[in-house]
């Protein structure tokens, strides 16, 4: 996650959406008094600064959305932790003033979540090969639903663009180029890519009742953005 007071923008970071590449990027770009959370593993090109900090911890502990908001606010307050990494944009909101929340332009990165899905099965089996079949996944259920990062609690979006993945550069360059940032179309890095081995697209690996079982988990996404299989 990124707040910068250079170039007046706020990125809220979603999985498997080239966040980290972003963050690396931006890094490089943005200034001294800028809030940059820590990514793990760290990259070396990354420098996290300004993300520690007390923070009045009741306001969202009142407006949390389950006890997991609660207890993850709890967390951070007492590790005097202000801002971190995929942090949710209506807490990120409620930890800043009024004028610099409503001044500042604030993105994120969505992505089709058939494509999402896969790569973060692939990412999750690269960290614990073997642990689970790609079914096996599914049947889970524990999916990269990130729509509750970038809406509030009527859906209703915090951010002023949601970038779509499959036009990253160039929607990328447009909202640069309007903060004065350098872009000459590509991030430069990789950071968090190369998981997956098997290379089909999607369409070939989901079965139909997969396929049902994701468009019904990503019904808000797909709704949002109309993505389509």
């Amino acid at each position: 996650m990124i707040i910068s007071h250079k170039h007046k923008f706020i990125f809220i970071k979603t999985r498997k959406t080239a966040g980290t590449s972003i963050e690396v990027f931006l890094s490089q770009h943005c200034g001294e008094d800028d809030v940059l959370t820590p990514i793990h593993p760290p990259v070396e090109s990354h420098r996290p600064r300004n993300y520690r900090g007390l923070f009045n911890p009741l306001p969202e502990l009142v407006a949390a959305r389950s006890g997991l908001d609660m207890a993850r606010s709890a967390k951070h307050f007492l590790l005097g932790e202000r801002f971190y990494n995929h942090m949710p944009a209506w807490i990120v909101k409620l930890r800043l003033t009024p004028e610099i929340w409503n001044s500042y332009f604030k993105f994120c990165v969505e992505r089709n979540p058939w494509d999402k899905l896969l790569s973060y099965y692939h990412m999750l089996n690269h960290q614990t090969p073997g642990k689970f079949s790609l079914e096996q996944y599914i049947q889970r259920g524990r999916f990269p639903v990130d729509y509750p990062l970038y809406t509030d609690r009527e859906g209703n979006l915090l951010v002023d663009r949601v970038v779509r993945y499959e036009h990253l550069a160039e929607e990328l360059g447009s909202i640069f180029a309007s903060r004065g940032i350098p872009f000459t179309g590509t991030l430069g890095v990789r950071a968090k890519g190369g998981y997956r081995e098997d290379r089909r697209p999607y369409q070939e690996v989901f079965s139909p009742e997969q396929r049902e079982l994701i468009a019904r988990a990503f019904a808000r996404e797909i709704a949002l953005l109309d993505y389509t299989f």
